[in-house]
């Protein structure tokens, strides 16, 4: 293909990844815990947007704030220096926890609606207070709310400390979704010896996935930094395109005309490429989408597919099948996933993949996927 059909196809990609973005629903999730739990840390390593940083939270009530970012499709109500000294503290948090959750669900928009909450205790603490449990007990238990709530166990640095913890907040029956010791970053004791790792992120990120609705479910996954939950969305992208390219194959396409797959292919690209949080810089896309793209249009793929795939192809002339065309598909986004998650670990950075190495590199990781498909 020339440059400017792959231009073309770049943007196009880039419009539908947009498009895609935009249409995120807004993930809500309440975030509570006493002043000095360390909900900030929590906050700001779960998701790849440090709204806890901003300072710049409104006001929905005297005591819960909202922090939000425009094009950004999260929000976090905060309590900043909440306490729960005497009864009327208590009732006035309920009071206003409940009426933003109802208002919330009254409002009939997924949008609106609170979607989890999670309470943070600090484990070194050593204390689960009585007004907390008050508290827990009858937010689970408010008519009309339906939130789910996740216990978080933070600054969890004695993992014994953090499962004495959890057994004294679950032996409360408190009626909570779950209890989840976490480190979010790591902790050194002292320079002599070795940082204490994070850990518990992944689980808190499992477990909050599991009971958001399905409508804000992607949103978590794009806010979020967690890679197995990216992955395995991705995943199911890849696997719905692949089949949708087999049903294109069912009649066996000539090699020639292998680009009537790019429609697909490139839906399934827009949608990783939004999964994973990639900027959409043009000149970044091109360097790892376009040797992809231009590898599967191009006609090595045709002289290649018979060594690869065995049936591939024939003498006369290379024919996609529906296995075939499933195949590149599916080492195609293999190799996008693959690609993504080593730049969200800063094993490799777009300027990596804008010269001849890297060209070379991303084709030998998509023929090294296709080669796994052989049948």
């Amino acid at each position: 293909m020339n440059e400017v059909d792959m231009d073309a196809m770049i943007q196009q990609m880039m419009d539908q990844a947009q498009k895609k973005y935009d249409e995120l629903k807004i993930l809500n999730v309440m975030v509570l815990g006493k002043t000095g739990v360390g909900k900030s840390t929590l906050i700001n390593n779960m998701f790849s947007a440090h709204l806890a940083e901003t300072g710049v939270g409104k006001l929905v009530t005297k005591a819960i704030q909202k922090f939000e970012k425009p094009n950004f499709p999260l929000a976090i109500y905060d309590t900043p220096g909440m306490e729960l000294d005497g009864s009327n503290a208590l009732e006035q948090l309920l009071a206003d926890v409940t009426a933003i959750i109802k208002s919330g669900r009254k409002s009939g928009d997924v949008n609106q609606m609170v979607h989890c909450l999670w309470y943070c205790i600090a484990t070194p603490s050593h204390r689960f207070e009585s007004a907390e449990i008050e508290f827990l007990r009858r937010v689970s238990a408010q008519s009309g709310t339906g939130i789910p709530v996740i216990v978080v166990l933070t600054q969890s640095y004695s993992k014994r400390d953090a499962e004495a913890m959890r057994k004294a907040v679950e032996a409360e029956k408190l009626g909570v979704v779950d209890v989840v010791p976490v480190l979010a970053e790591p902790f050194v004791i002292d320079e002599a010896f070795p940082a204490i790792l994070p850990y518990g992120l992944d689980q808190l990120a499992e477990v909050t996935y599991r009971i958001i609705p399905e409508e804000v479910r992607e949103a978590f996954v794009v806010v979020g930094k967690d890679l197995a939950l990216k992955r395995k969305r991705a995943r199911r992208l890849v696997a719905t395109a692949a089949a949708a390219a087999a049903g294109i194959g069912a009649v066996p396409i000539p090699g020639p005309d292998a680009a009537i797959l790019i429609p697909e292919q490139i839906s399934m690209l827009a949608g990783i490429t939004v999964i994973y949080g990639m900027d959409f810089h043009k000149s970044d896309v091109i360097a790892v989408i376009g040797p992809l793209l231009a590898t599967i249009t191009g006609r090595t793929i045709v002289a290649e597919l018979p060594k690869l795939i065995p049936g591939a192809g024939t003498a006369a002339g290379s024919v996609i099948s529906a296995a075939t065309a499933a195949s590149l598909t599916s080492a195609l986004g293999e190799t996008t996933i693959i690609i993504l998650e080593k730049m969200a670990k800063g094993e490799i950075h777009p300027e990596d993949l804008k010269n001849k190495k890297g060209v070379k590199a991303i084709k030998k990781i998509f023929f090294d996927q296709l080669k796994q498909f052989k049948r």
